[in-house]
């Protein structure tokens, strides 16, 4: 007996619908699949966020701007590299739009999520770069889930294969989308043979890049959007193999797929974005009404703190942010008190002017002391008479709405 004649028991089984009908409302397992990853992105990136100071609820502000953003980038780059189906001979213009048959590019999805997120956080007064890396975990998990709506769409899976884990694929039926053809037993029809199941590849290795995020991001405490490279750099290079592995229609470039080339560029991007960037992580202390110090949480992924729902209302919302070391950050959560506008030689760095939003702009550094802040005791931080003015940088703070 021969591992090919065992394969069609140990075959992995595709769902044969996608849409379910509750009455006149199409549900559809691709879109529930996108939004349950969407909240789960939510989920951990608000974690994250507030791991480094960011107020509570800052992630439903950044994801009015994004989800929208990503999901428009998505569609357009997926319009853009494949025109054929919808503008070339035979094409329909109007399915374009029709993003719920399936179609979402995941490289302008971020492209999209990005702009999007960057006019958030200028509108929060948060550096993007600390947006950045608390999406860097939460993206991949996103990515992970969705693929599961390409299980459910009998879509993008590789070559035949011999392997016990093959998949069986369901003939679609192009008239009724979202429900596989039936024979005149009203059995749903099997393609012959057993597939590649790349949608599950890129699932777990996506699972993997999370790991690898979350792993890296502690023990190197990455910053400036160093995370977000890294989660970019290893989700491109699994992208790359197992874009190899697919038959499904696309454009190439020299024989090779379109999706190939875009991956290999953009790693090299991320990668030389990882290695030139350097700089510690930032911390926020919000300013204004918002200025108490509250228990980050456990850890990226821990459990809900039930307390938490006991807050008959959300907290208002903090007039600013200060940019501090990470050694700063942890005094203001022990003490509460947030650290003094530095002091600075006003010959040596002329009066700073004031940003807004109890956020101070930095003058000249001197050329003498690094770019955090001077080294050494300055005893004239401590002197509380000192104009603010005068207090502007010794405690390496930088302003909040600054792009990290």
């Amino acid at each position: 007996m021969t591992l090919a004649s065992l394969s069609p028991q140990a075959a992995l089984p595709s769902p044969s619908t996608a849409v379910w009908q509750l009455g006149p409302v199409p549900i559809r397992a691709y879109a529930l699949c996108i939004i349950a990853g969407i909240v789960l992105a939510c989920w951990v990136t608000e974690r994250r966020l507030r791991q480094r100071g960011v107020a509570p609820g800052a992630v439903l502000d950044i994801a009015v701007w994004a989800v929208p953003a990503g999901i428009i980038g998505a569609r357009i780059y997926h319009v853009v590299t494949s025109p054929e189906k919808y503008f070339g001979a035979g094409g329909e213009p109007m399915k374009a739009f029709a993003i719920w048959e399936g179609g979402l590019g995941i490289w302008g999805a971020v492209a999209g999520g990005a702009v999007g997120a960057w006019i958030a956080a200028r509108q929060l007064g948060i550096p993007f770069g600390v947006v950045a890396d608390a999406l860097a975990p939460g993206l991949p998990l996103a990515q992970a889930v969705g693929r599961l709506g390409n299980w459910f769409n009998n879509e993008l899976f590789g070559g035949r294969t011999d392997l016990p884990w093959g998949l069986q694929i369901h003939r679609m039926d192009p008239d009724n989308p979202g429900h596989a053809l039936r024979d005149d037993a009203g059995q749903p029809i099997l393609e012959p043979g057993l597939y590649q199941p790349t949608f599950l590849y890129e699932a777990l290795w996506n699972l993997g890049v999370v790991a690898l995020v979350l792993v890296l991001d502690r023990r190197l405490k990455l910053g400036r959007g160093r995370a977000f490279a890294l989660y970019v750099m290893g989700y491109t290079v699994g992208r790359f193999w197992i874009e190899l592995m697919r038959t499904d229609e696309a454009n190439q470039i020299l024989g090779v797929r379109l999706n190939v080339w875009t991956a290999a560029l953009v790693f090299l991007g991320a990668l030389i974005y990882f290695v030139r960037v350097r700089g510690p992580r930032d911390y926020l202390i919000p300013l204004g009404a918002a200025a108490t110090p509250t228990p980050p949480p456990a850890s990226d992924l821990s459990q809900v703190d039930l307390s938490e729902r006991e807050t008959p209302a959300r907290a208002a919302a903090p007039e600013g942010y200060r940019v501090v070391r990470e050694e700063q950050y942890a005094a203001w959560q022990d003490t509460g008190v947030i650290p003094p506008e530095p002091a600075t030689d006003q010959d040596s760095r002329p009066g700073d002017e004031p940003l807004g939003d109890g956020v101070t702009v930095d003058g000249p550094s001197n050329d003498d002391e690094p770019a955090d802040g001077p080294s050494g005791d300055d005893e004239s931080t401590d002197d509380p008479s000192a104009p603010r003015a005068e207090r502007a940088d010794a405690a390496g703070v930088r302003p909040a709405d600054r792009d990290s």
